[in-house]
């Protein structure tokens, strides 16, 4: 056996006599099933290549193998060079000849449009987060009942700013921000996959200095504090989240048919319960009623006239849109058998929720959808607070009293003391808050000021301020119908606004048009035309 493994090691190299003493002692049959069996390995140690060897570009990482002999000798080799000399776990600052460096905590919508507009000639990109997609938000409820497949509404970070995969100092870290460090001008960050890999020996925690850190972390869906909420709901805020209703909805069907099942409990697992009615609630009710109306009655016709759909909103649903299409929408979900209620969740337990006039409600499947609100991470942050717990912001979306720090998207907000009106937290908003700052840094370092502490950037980061102005909104109500709300301001009834057909057709060309890359806008009319032909994928994977 010891020849076997010596055998492509020339005789007489400390290789070999280092190889011979690990093979003596036993080390290799102590830690492998086979003594020549070839292991990928995943330490790095000195004198020999890693086992993700670098490719042509950056990003691109090639699995090579080692005998078992090199791989022994190679972790020991690695474990004493980690405890003499310790593992550089940090991105150091830039220097001199160097391109600055714009960091962005999140890929969200204003995260990612950021970084899909900065010039990577001016800058080198870090992305930080621990998902390594965008979610096409407004398509998302499509992906819970099989109208679309999941990965038409995920966008990998790496195709949306190519330089992250391609430039020798631009990353994609899949990671959590766990501090910001203001004076240091670095972030603190955890590795978001470690409990995945637990043969991953390096500790995941490290530091990453930035020119321009950019905060685009998003928020997380507002609970009220009812302790049974995240226990037993179903968020609707990423993929991940469509992919445990869909699982649920389909399981709940299959054990509905299960001989033994009584009829109240039967009822109970075939009631849908949505609670929120802005448009991703409404959008969602929409896609079930559908998927019930058609291929419930085709697929699971034991339960012909069974699964129910229940909509509980506070006050009215679609608050923000014309008044004539929430009676639109109220109507048409009415008839395509949604329950609609009005009604204050109290509590949440694992069968039914409890309203606080004491009604209570069973269900089998809940989604919550009631808007969002700052996350831990934003909280924990030592920054001035804007109305709702949201990063305060100025006029130019800079972090007042912090230099080269910016926040955008849902987790920012402007200050009270702009004088500026509370920004919903949209899409649309994020997206054009990302763009406005990706041509404000852009002019920052063509003038010579992306540096850190730059002392050319003595006034503001853009030319004018950010302005936001409403391009108007859109929902599905199921059915081949939509609502068309290009009011500019919501307040007033000025404007066009339509329902119907027509609106659906509209909803469904505009975003097909804003999916990020021509691959995904293939998949999405190939997923829309398959369904239309075949009906909804009732696979539970």
């Amino acid at each position: 056996m010891r020849r076997f493994a010596l055998s492509s090691i020339r005789k007489g190299s400390a290789k070999y006599v280092e190889v011979e003493r690990i093979l003596t002692s036993g080390v290799i049959n102590n830690q492998l099933q086979s003594p020549f069996r070839t292991v990928s390995t995943h330490f790095h140690y000195p004198g020999y290549r890693q086992s993700f060897q670098r490719g042509a570009s950056h990003g691109d990482f090639h699995s090579t193998s080692f005998s078992a002999g090199e791989a022994a000798l190679g972790e020991e080799k690695g474990k004493k060079s980690a405890e003499l000399q310790g593992v550089d776990n940090n991105l150091p600052p830039t220097k001199e000849g160097q391109k600055p460096r714009v960091v962005v905590l999140g890929a969200g919508w204003a995260a990612c449009r950021l970084l899909k507009d900065l010039n990577t000639k001016l800058y080198d990109v870090v992305c930080i987060s621990p998902r390594n997609h965008m979610v096409f938000t407004p398509l998302l409820a499509s992906t819970c009942v099989g109208t679309l497949e999941f990965r038409s509404v995920a966008e990998p970070v790496r195709t949306i700013q190519p330089a992250t995969a391609r430039e020798e100092n631009s990353y994609y870290f899949l990671a959590r921000c766990t501090s910001i460090d203001t004076e240091k001008k670095q972030v603190v960050c955890e590795a978001a996959g470690k409990e995945e890999v637990p043969y991953m020996k390096a500790s995941g925690i490290f530091t990453v200095a930035y020119d321009k850190l950019v905060i685009a972390s998003g928020a997380e869906a507002l609970t009220f504090g009812i302790a049974g909420v995240p226990k037993h709901a179903i968020f609707l805020r990423d993929v991940n989240d469509a992919k445990a209703i869909r699982s649920k909805l389909l399981l709940n069907l299959a054990m509905a048919e299960i001989p033994g099942v009584s009829d109240e409990e039967k009822a109970r697992i075939l009631n849908c319960v949505v609670v929120g009615g802005g448009p991703t609630g409404v959008e969602f009710s929409g896609e079930l009623s559908d998927f019930i109306r058609r291929d419930v009655l085709q697929k699971f016709s034991h339960m012909k006239g069974k699964v129910h759909v229940t909509l509980i909103e506070a006050r009215e649903i679609l608050s923000s849109f014309d008044v004539r299409l929430r009676q639109y929408a109220t109507s048409h979900l009415e008839k395509a058998g949604v329950k609609l209620m009005k009604g204050v969740v109290k509590d949440v337990d694992a069968e039914k929720i409890i309203l606080s006039d004491g009604t209570e409600i069973p269900y089998g499947l809940l989604v919550w959808s009631t808007g969002v609100g700052p996350s831990k991470f934003v909280k924990s942050l030592p920054f001035e607070k804007a109305p709702g717990g949201r990063i305060g912001v100025d006029e130019f979306l800079r972090v007042p009293g912090q230099e080269d720090l910016y926040a955008i998207g849902d987790c920012a907000g402007y200050l009270e003391s702009t004088g500026k009106a509370v920004l919903p937290a949209l899409a649309q908003v994020a997206e054009r808050e990302g763009k406005y700052l990706a041509v404000a840094l852009n002019r920052l370092a063509k003038a010579g000021a992306g540096r850190a502490g730059s002392k050319l950037q003595q006034g503001p980061v853009a030319e004018n301020p950010f302005v936001y102005t409403h391009l108007g909104s859109l929902a599905s109500v199921g059915s081949y119908k939509a609502l068309l709300d290009l009011r500019s301001d919501g307040k007033q009834q000025r404007g066009i606004s339509w329902a119907g057909f027509f609106s659906w057709l509209v909803w469904r060309s505009a975003y097909l048009t804003r999916v990020i890359s021509w691959r995904n806008r293939v998949y999405v009319a190939v997923n829309w035309t398959t369904t239309f032909l075949f009906g909804r994928d009732i696979t539970r994977l």
